[in-house]
């Protein structure tokens, strides 16, 4: 197996660090930099530039308008966006929707919202998750009963992610209660200016509102927004939550953060020398950069199975627990390397204005980036049901 860049990639790779290095705002680099929080209209900028360049809808065939690259094309842009501090694509309509809307949306759900998508004139989110409906999603509450043209959907959806911003979201909603769980979920398309949708922010750790529940009260649903067929959307979500899971570890944007690390501890005195020839300090950033190497050569295995047609199978799992272990690791280096400086409380921040604030070292509001990621080991399939799952498929029931 060829781990190595082709001659086409390595100049692929330099395509982008040139794109980065002249269409990427220094204002937006520096604010992902410092752990800045961006607003919709940052990342709508974002957005439009890569339209422009063809480059927003990486993973969609190019016959809806998209930049059908490969898997290693993925993930040299997302090493380097990472690397130059680029902010993140928004993935709810591009990455998550589109390819459902792609295999199972009729052909007039496709002609209309994905070139809405594309263009930004929708801003998508992700109606999944219920309070006592998060792994288990199978559980979920909220209903949807047809009437006449129209479907009334009643419930609540919670850790919706930036849906104080979204115009939409895809739900899922129970339409018959009266099989197996699984059998009665269905795939719906909601306008959130709606009458009926009230949106309330969730406050987390960091002092931050980039989550909120979602409260549905006989809310009028066109039945035309039904993706695919009436009880079939736990084989739509699914499809969604599986599609695309390379680069599931967030390689590059570790990275990134190591390198942070390397440049604070630098900075930061401890007994008199750099805090990075602090001894046990030290181990703890060579450890975590040595399971990083060891992580981004079996994400290029599975890249390379992917460029071969082949599913990635259990190594996602593998990937996705060590992945944001690591990450956390190095959100708590940073947070130690900043000392007092982290200040993830200090009220100037919270209410939007932390320029005053003392960061000798630039290392921006680490403490709250540590508070932010432990979510990390969460959302995307927990790591415990992940290690469920590495157990059941490499020890034969993990007993």
């Amino acid at each position: 197996m060829d781990l190595s860049y082709t001659d086409e990639e390595r100049a692929f790779r330099e395509e982008v660090r040139q794109f980065l290095a002249e269409k990427l705002p220094k204002e937006l680099s520096e604010k992902v930099r410092r752990g800045q929080e961006l607003t919709k209209d940052d990342h709508e900028r974002w957005h439009a530039i890569l339209n422009e360049q063809g480059w927003l809808a990486t993973n969609w065939p190019k016959e809806f308008g998209g930049a059908a690259w490969n898997a290693v094309q993925r993930h040299i842009f997302e090493e380097e966006a990472a690397a130059h501090h680029a902010p993140r694509i928004v993935p709810f309509g591009l990455s998550m929707l589109a390819p459902v809307l792609q295999k199972f949306g009729s052909k007039e759900q496709q002609d209309y919202w994905l070139p809405r998508i594309l263009s930004g004139e929708d801003w998508w989110c992700q109606g999944y998750s219920e309070p006592g409906a998060g792994s288990d999603l199978a559980s979920l509450k909220t209903t949807a009963v047809k009437d006449g043209d129209h479907y009334i959907v009643n419930g609540q959806k919670t850790w919706t992610t930036l849906g104080q911003h979204a115009n939409m979201i895809f739900c899922l909603v129970r339409t018959n209660k009266e099989v197996k769980q699984q059998e009665g979920i269905s795939f719906l398309l909601i306008d959130m200016e709606t009458p009926g949708i009230t949106v309330r922010p969730i406050i987390l750790l960091d002092g931050g509102a980039e989550v909120n529940e979602v409260f549905f009260d006989n809310v009028k649903v066109p039945a035309e927004n039904l993706v695919g067929e009436e009880n079939k959307g736990w084989t739509y979500a699914k499809y969604l939550l599986t599609h695309e899971r390379t680069n599931i570890a967030g390689v590059g944007f570790s990275q990134a953060g190591l390198q942070a690390v390397k440049r604070i501890a630098r900075s930061e005195m401890a007994g008199g020398r750099p805090l990075i020839e602090n001894p046990h300090f030290a181990a703890r950033v060579a450890q975590a950069e040595i399971d990083l190497m060891a992580m981004a050569t079996t994400n290029l295995r599975i890249i390379s199975k992917a460029a071969a047609g082949q599913a990635p199978g259990v190594e996602s799992s593998m990937l996705k627990v060590k992945g944001t272990i690591i990450r956390q690791e190095i959100n708590d280096l940073a947070r130690r390397a900043a000392g007092v400086y982290a200040m993830p409380f200090a009220s100037e921040a919270v209410a939007g204005s932390n320029d005053a604030l003392p960061d000798p070292n630039d290392a921006g509001p680490v403490a709250a980036q540590y508070f932010n990621n432990r979510k990390l080991s969460i959302f995307g399939g927990s790591n415990e049901i992940q290690r469920g799952i590495i157990a059941k498929t490499m020890l034969g029931g993990g007993k």
